[in-house]
């Protein structure tokens, strides 16, 4: 089993140990170039193994034990499924003698993962260890790529082989035709107001380039899914925002209006789609255009004029060469240069109630953080000022699960750490949110890596409140909360811990977690009634009462 991951090019593993799989550990021990990074929570070593999977585009790979420890990880492996990331999780599984007796601990994984993973399978026989893991790296990383669960009998693990090695796993990508791209360059130079929108995953750095090449080239505004904003130069005068959760107005109307809509890499979900309100159904209004590695993808929701099954590297390639128009189009470049002046307008500074300021820590961060800094969270209203207000730069720097799932954000930040050490990796996250997770914060400190995280903490569940105030307004239930010190928490493990209760405390507590040796956790207490950048609880309530009258 081990001989195989070295082979297919395994530097690290997550997990926390459990007696189903003591061979696997066992085996471990005599290859140190695997790193297997012992975790506090298996849903936490999953959500690193995701992250590491954003990272790098190879499978992050988890191991956790049987029962408890899968029923944990289950909260990793949804996300890797809906975000798409490759990603292998190894479960160990009762004896093979004992299987459907309910033995102690036992699940059919293939029941319990069948809606949440590419493939779920058991290897019953160590001779096929090699045939399963080769086929495990080839569906987690081609297509629309996802998590891959195997369950490992005990026993199993134990029986000596002679099985031959396979080869290591190279993912296959689908590439545009010609046809294809000859077609995409007509309908792009005919188009009057043409939309891009970037998503998905499989990205690296190059066709972040080639992509930004074929936009400057072809005049085209280009906007980035729901978390998914590091494909693109925030920076760049191409840029019109992001398309998800809490759009800027304008550019909603902007994808309703477009008269060419591109889609790369997206699978157009809810988050992407506005609920399904951007685009009518099954054709939109908008001539469309699909890219998607995936075909399964295509067409699953909405029809669109030209799908194109390819792989975003591959597309991007070929679309950086294709031949742009011979003049400059001034209606295109003023068509560009209103979706920036847009976007610009929507993210200038707002002010909230109370005495910290986020938009302005935001601003700050904006101008102080390097240029490959790795953003973190997880979800919650709070996840609007990094979305909205941070700029990122270049890729791969976001790391935020498109699943909507809380407690991500330390997780990803230690795997950002463990795969990129010399960079900034700053977490944010939700008083809420970091109390599902912050345990993992003794996995940072473990093997020494540093994290800078910003638990902004209203005493609430805040998304949830904010709904709960608009449906049922001042009828609080079950979304009030009761924090610990976190700055006491995150010293109680050896970090550094800081509180800020005023926006002009937030620049030297950072510049002092920036200069410490390991993790620093600040803890940002703001005003319960800054739910949002333009709401409060109170407006929220004020118009959910007038809508009832």
């Amino acid at each position: 089993m081990v001989d195989q991951l070295r082979l297919h090019g395994v530097d690290t593993a997550f997990g926390v140990p459990g007696e189903s799989y003591l061979a696997v550990l066992d085996a471990l021990y005599d290859v140190p170039e695997i790193a297997f990074r012992i975790c506090r929570q298996e849903g936490g070593a999953a959500m690193m193994a995701d992250a590491y999977g954003k990272l790098t585009g190879q499978p992050g790979i988890c191991f956790v034990t049987r029962g408890p420890g899968a029923t944990s990880a289950s909260a990793g492996v949804h996300i890797a499924y809906q975000d798409p990331t490759p990603m292998i999780l190894f479960i160990g599984q009762v004896g093979r003698d004992m299987i459907e007796r309910e033995a102690f601990q036992e699940i059919d994984y293939r029941r319990m993962f069948g809606q949440m993973a590419k493939w779920v399978a058991q290897i019953d026989d160590a001779d096929r260890i090699p045939e399963y893991l080769a086929r495990a790296f080839a569906t987690a990383t081609s297509g629309r790529p996802g998590p891959v669960v195997l369950a490992l009998p005990e026993d199993m693990l134990r029986d000596m082989t002679a099985a031959l090695d396979a080869k290591p796993y190279r993912p296959a990508e689908a590439h545009p035709s010609l046809a294809d791209m000859k077609l995409l360059g007509d309908l792009v130079a005919a188009a009057k107001r043409p939309l891009m929108i970037l998503g998905g995953t499989s990205w690296n750095a190059q066709a972040c380039r080639h992509i930004q090449s074929f936009a400057e080239a072809h005049g085209l505004p280009t906007t980035a899914s729901f978390r998914c904003q590091d494909y693109f130069d925030n920076r760049h005068p191409n840029y019109a925002g992001d398309v998800g959760i809490g759009i800027n107005p304008k550019l909603a109307d902007r994808v309703r209006e477009s008269d060419l809509v591109l889609v790369v890499g997206a699978r157009l979900g809810e988050m992407t789609t506005g609920g399904y309100t951007l685009f009518d159904t099954p054709v939109p209004k908008q001539t469309m255009v699909h890219v998607h590695a995936g075909a399964e993808e295509l067409g699953r929701v909405y029809q669109p004029e030209l799908a194109i099954n390819a792989g975003v590297k591959a597309f991007a390639a070929a679309a950086a060469a294709l031949s742009p128009p011979k003049s400059p189009d001034k209606a295109r470049k003023e068509l560009v240069s209103t979706a920036r002046n847009e976007y610009e307008t929507y993210i200038e500074t707002p002010s909230i109630p109370g005495d910290v300021q986020m938009g302005e820590i935001m601003a700050w961060l904006r101008e102080r953080l390097p240029e490959d800094a790795i953003i973190s969270n997880g979800a919650g209203n709070y996840t609007t000022w990094v979305h909205r207000f941070y700029q990122y730069r270049s890729f791969p720097t976001q790391l935020a699960p498109t699943s909507g799932s809380m407690g991500y954000g330390l997780p990803a930040a230690v795997a950002a750490s463990s795969v990129f050490p010399e960079r900034t990796v700053v977490c944010f996250a939700g008083d809420g949110c970091y109390m599902m997770h912050g345990q993992e914060l003794a996995t940072a400190m473990q093997y020494g890596l540093k994290i800078i995280i910003l638990v902004i903490n209203n005493g609430m569940y805040g998304t949830i409140r904010m709904h709960q105030e608009r449906e049922y307004p001042e009828r609080v239930s079950g979304t009030e909360l009761v924090n610990p010190d976190f700055a006491a928490y995150a010293r109680a493990f050896g970090a550094n811990g800081e509180v800020v209760e005023r926006t002009e405390q937030f620049a030297p507590a950072f510049e002092r977690a920036m200069a410490a040796e390991g993790s620093s956790l600040i803890e940002i207490r703001i005003d319960p009634e800054a739910i949002t950048p333009k709401t409060t609880l109170a407006q929220i309530t004020a118009a959910a009462q007038a809508k009832l009258s």
